[in-house]
Formats: C-alpha cells, structure tokens, sequence
C-alpha cells in the first residue's frame, strides 16, 4: 500500500466514526418520519448564510472537499446502533444499519466568494437521507469557511507577501489540520502543522521555538550563538532564527556571525513589530546581510498585517487570531429544508424567514473581470438579460446518486480564491466595517417573510 493509500484508508476510518457527530434531533425526526411515512419524500435541502459577520464584506466557501470526503464513510456500525437503541425503535435501527447516501449534492466550488443568501451546497434525496446530514456539513462548512473567510482577509492585507499559519496549538487537534487546510486553501503559503501536510499536502513549514535558544545555557550564561549553531548546522544556512529570545539587536548579530551574509532569514516574535522590523533591517543590510528576510509573528490579525505593509516584512506568522473565533468569527451557515417533491418550502419565522425552491446562482461581473452582483434563481431558470454583463454559473454538480464527482484538490481552489479576490471592487477589500462587497439578488424564488 503506498503512502497515500494509507493516508486515504486512516482518513477513512477516522470518517467512518463520525456518525455520532451529529444532533440527536436528527435521529428523533428521522423515526418519526419513518413512522408516519414521511421519510421518503423527495427533499432538497440548502446550505447558506443569511448574513455576513459584522465587518465582513464576503466569505470564503471551504470544507466542501472535507464534508463530500466524509460523507460515503458516513455510516453506523453496530457499537453506533446499540447506543441509539436506548431511545430508538427498531424500524430506525434497522434504517440506520442500512444507510449510505445515494443522492445528489450541488454546489459552489472551494475557493468561491459566498455572499448572503448565497446557496453553497444543495443535498437532495428523501428526508430520511438528507436530514442526517445536517449536523456533519454544518459543522465542517462553518469551521471551515470561517478560517478561510478570515484568512483571504490577510492574505489581502500582506498584499503578496506569504503567510504561515501556525495555529496547531490554539485549538482542537483535530481542528488544527482542517484550519490548516482552509488557510492554504485561501492564500497562505503553508503551514507548522505535520499532519496537515500528510492528509492534504499543506506545505509544512517552521524551525525553532524560543526553548531551543535557552537549551543552550550553561552555568557560564545563555549562549545564543551556540543555539544558532547548532539550527544551522542541522538545516542550512537558509534557515530562518528567532533572534528576540534575548536582545535583538545582539540576536541579529551573532545570527549572521554564525550563518553568515546568506543567512535565509531572521524572526522577530515580540515587541513593537514595525519598529523592530526597520532596525533588524538597517542592521541586516549594515552586515552584508541584504538578502535575509524578516519573518513576524506574535499574535498577528489582517488588521495587523495591514498596519505593516510598509515596513521592511517579508513574511508574516498568523496563529491565535485565525483559529479562534475572535479572528475567525462564525460563517453562520444554516442547513434548511427548501423543496419537498417538486414544491417549495420556505421558513416564515420572523428574522430567520428563507427562500424556497432549488435553486442555483450565477455571479454577474463587467467585462473587465469585476463582479457586479450575484444572483440566485430557481434551478435551470438563469437570468435572461445581463445588459452586456458577463454571466458565470456558480453551482456545479458535487455527488451523484452517491458517488463524488467534484475535483477535491486543493490547487483549484487556491486559483478560486486569487481570482475571486482580484474581482471584487475595490471598496469590498477594505478592512473597516461596510456592507457586503457585492448584493445578492433573488430571481423566482419563492419568499414567505
């Protein structure tokens, strides 16, 4: 078995105990659909946002690879359905030791702009095999797109420069790989996390932390030049050291003393970053050092980013501020019943009304690439008259009866994210609180407010 048919096969295990990952409502409603004979009507089921997080102007779709990766593995093993027995009949048991979705999903592509209102994902098939699916797309897409949502923010800000995301220990373990995932997929030029690059091919990048510098202490006092010794020794002189562990100034010196003027780069981890920034990098320039990189991190937000883009950085380290939610506030996307056998459904509740109706988008733009406006439509009922716009459809096929049929790889998307961003207009890439980049106009689509 080669090294990726092994990743694929543990990934398949991990997936195939993801059954319990999910709400007991869904369960619940799934029996008494079963009961009164409900279950088996033909439903189409949408995934979309009704709005933006205050201050954003767009989002980011992504998680659509890891949900469609998932779902041919989401099943119940007979440990799953003993658990459920407590408070499950036997009809649904024996749905549930039987199940394995067979319908179809549509949906926008990883890597493409969502708006609100805008319907990322369609599931379709009977009642019983969509209303399961809830809670597993719901909790990769929201994650998901809340981190690549955020990270194009950045990605933006550095205006070229590449990013690194180092967040593995700021969340969940298991997190920490799909956050990997996500920033890569919307610009970041790689991450710390290992298992991010074995399961997804995520460049995996990093060096040293501060405790390798004060490893080397002896009771004679820290020697710095002794740690960077050994780093370069192990890795070259195109090594990036840490050299705040003690004063700056001496760190960038005993740095290029020991590497010398090709030494790769140099990282600055506290301290008032751009200010520092300029001094390390009169310092570098004074020792020869002129092509040696500035690498920052230290709790860095697009906000951040932005302040820096005049300053001497070549790279930026972006941890606590993308994988948590005070930098990657929740995408608020919701799973909603729109369509029952052919006829639309749509939610009447007062602030959380919906649209019903399968239905599909295409994003209008000028001919110079800008994007004018995004509309949703019924399925297979696309705008007529676009006054010159031109019209690109947003909704592509995803699984049929089943099997996936979409491209899960991350290059692609990556190609989705940079082109999505070079259109939007320009007001919809500043970082101060505004409406959303673009509107999202409802065509046909059948509203209960």
């Amino acid at each position: 078995m080669s090294s990726d048919e092994r990743v694929r096969e543990e990934y398949r295990e991990e997936c195939a105990a993801t059954a319990l990952l999910t709400d007991k409502y869904e369960l619940t409603m799934l029996a008494a659909a079963l009961r009164d004979g409900t279950a088996h009507r033909k439903t189409t089921f949408e995934v979309f946002a009704r709005r933006l997080p205050e201050g954003r102007r767009y989002g980011i779709v992504a998680g659509t690879g890891r949900f469609l990766e998932a779902l041919p593995q989401f099943r119940f093993n007979d440990a799953d359905l003993e658990l459920l027995s407590d408070f499950l009949d036997a009809d649904t048991l024996g749905y549930l030791a039987d199940y394995q979705f067979n319908g179809d999903v549509d949906g926008y592509g990883e890597g493409e702009l969502y708006f609100p209102g805008s319907p990322v994902l369609s599931v379709h098939g009977t009642f019983a095999e969509c209303v399961l699916l809830e809670t597993l797309a719901l909790s990769i897409l929201n994650h998901d797109c809340a981190i690549a949502s955020a990270a194009a923010r950045m990605v933006s800000a550095a205006e070229g420069r590449p990013l690194i995301e180092m967040g593995s220990r700021r969340t969940h373990e298991r997190a920490a790989v799909a956050a990997a995932r996500a920033a890569y997929l919307a610009g970041f030029s790689g991450s710390s996390n290992l298992e991010a690059q074995r399961r997804y091919g995520v460049p995996a990048l990093g060096t040293s932390a501060h405790a390798f510098t004060l490893l080397h202490t002896s009771a004679d006092g820290p020697d710095e030049q002794a740690a960077f010794r050994a780093q370069v020794d192990a890795l070259g002189v195109g090594t990036t050291l840490l050299v705040d562990t003690y004063d700056i100034s001496t760190g960038v010196a005993n740095a290029v003393a020991v590497a010398g003027p090709e030494l790769g780069a140099v990282r600055i981890d506290s301290g008032d970053l751009g200010v520092l920034a300029r001094q390390v990098r009169d310092q570098l320039d004074a020792l020869g050092a002129v092509n040696t990189g500035i690498v920052v991190t230290s709790d860095l937000d697009e906000f951040a980013i932005a302040a820096l883009r005049a300053e001497p950085v070549d790279s930026y380290g972006v941890g606590t501020s993308l994988v948590t939610g005070s930098g990657a506030p929740t995408a608020s996307m919701v799973y909603k019943l729109v369509e029952v056998d052919g006829v639309p459904v749509a939610k009447r509740s007062s602030h959380k009304e919906s649209h019903g109706g399968r239905k599909q988008a295409h994003r209008l733009a000028k001919p110079t690439g800008t994007i004018v406006e995004e509309v949703v439509h019924l399925a297979g009922q696309p705008p007529a008259d676009v006054d010159g716009l031109v019209a690109t459809a947003l909704t592509h096929p995803l699984v049929r009866s089943g099997d996936v049929v979409a491209d899960l790889s991350l290059g692609p998307a990556r190609e989705r994210v940079a082109a999505g961003l070079q259109s939007l207009p320009w007001d919809g890439l500043k970082l101060s609180r505004g409406e959303a980049a673009i509107p999202t106009r409802m065509v046909d689509a059948t509203r209960q407010a």
